[in-house]
């Protein structure tokens, strides 16, 4: 374990030796991932969205039996089951709650009269300064170049606009994976980075192999912006898969997601019912049309393909750009101990007014 430390707000806030998060990556983020994180120092996140209910709590318990080190669970603010996913939060005193969308005011309120410590991700100012308003401890800011669902503003563009509009901790994510990168987002006046590719790409990730092998041979350009997953921008690596669904139709593209609607109710166990509340919500909260709603259908299982199975001709790969600076897959010990010595390398060669 890295004897460099680097102590900010985040580190103070969650009880982490290091400014680095690994984010809840759904079909990535498990047990031995964000078991691994939290010992190397740095805050592991497990993804839930995946997950039900009572696999969530399991996966908790794992993790707690694993490590002693604090971590936290990512959760959708808009799913039918979120209060009780909170509950879970609260009864199994995990330290850190994450979530993709907004979370309301009573939920932050509830989580923080436990002792939870509550970091929204959000990828605009106005977002940033509502969960602020709302009592959140900490906001996490994804700028264009992360993977996943990404909006269109870089992240040099939109942290600077969040540290200057918020009076709470901001945690920078999209394009970060080395410690040049920590010290830059110290330097923009965020108290530390968050990584999903990076972590992605560690010996410690059950991703499997030849997947892996894909992510590492692929170069900046393979890496794009597709809204024909999901209807909204998706970033991931390129694949014969991806140039299908962009040429696909309308109609072939509505019918997959029916398929893969069923699909991932079987999955997940959940009832048709609870299937139409999810997509209420998501078209509320996101201002979706029903097209887009039922194209988000395809998400979970056509990542499960890539990410679980293996399945890169019938699955996506979800990626940020970095996929194609990176050439390796260190533990995650070895990883966070590398980006500390080279931010605190970065950190000491700039030069000091007089």
């Amino acid at each position: 374990m890295s004897d460099v430390t680097i102590a900010t707000p985040l580190t103070q806030l969650t009880g982490v030796r290091h400014p680095l998060v690994q984010t809840g990556m759904g079909w990535v983020a498990g047990p031995r991932l964000v078991s691994a994180t939290a010992d190397a120092g740095a805050l592991g996140v497990l993804a839930s969205a995946t997950m039900t209910t009572e696999q969530l709590r399991s996966a908790v318990r794992e993790v707690t039996s694993r490590t002693d080190a604090p971590f936290g669970v990512n959760l959708r603010a808009d799913a039918g089951d979120a209060a009780e996913r909170v509950g879970v939060i609260i009864e199994e005193g995990v330290k850190v709650a994450s979530f993709a969308l907004a979370p309301s005011r009573e939920v932050i309120s509830r989580l923080k009269d436990a002792g939870v410590v509550v970091i929204p991700s959000v990828g605009a100012r106005r977002h940033a300064e509502k969960v602020a308003a709302w009592g959140a401890d900490a906001v996490l800011v994804q700028g264009s170049e992360g993977g996943g669902h990404t909006g269109s503003v870089a992240t040099t563009v939109l942290l600077p606009q969040v540290v200057d509009a918020v009076d709470i901790p901001v945690i920078a994510a999209g394009g970060f994976h080395d410690g040049r990168g920590l010290a830059a987002a110290l330097a923009y006046g965020a108290v530390g980075v968050a990584m999903g590719t990076r972590f992605l790409l560690t010996s410690d990730s059950t991703v499997p192999d030849p997947v892996k092998a894909r992510y590492l041979a692929a170069a900046v350009q393979d890496v794009t912006v597709t809204t024909k997953v999901d209807g909204l921008p998706h970033r991931m690596l390129r694949s014969e898969l991806v140039d299908t669904l962009e040429r696909s139709g309308r109609a072939a593209s509505l019918w997959r997601a029916v398929r893969h609607a069923a699909a991932f109710r079987r999955e997940s166990g959940m009832s048709w019912a609870a299937l139409v509340r999810d997509g209420l919500a998501m078209r509320h909260g996101k201002e979706l049309t029903w097209s887009q709603v039922l194209l988000a259908a395809n998400t979970p299982m056509l990542l499960r393909a890539g990410m679980v199975e293996g399945r890169t001709d019938l699955g996506v790969l979800a990626s940020g750009q970095v996929a194609g600076l990176i050439d390796d897959l260190p533990s995650c010990a070895e990883l966070v101990d590398r980006i500390m010595a080279e931010a605190q390398a970065v950190l000491r060669r700039l030069p000091h007014p007089e």
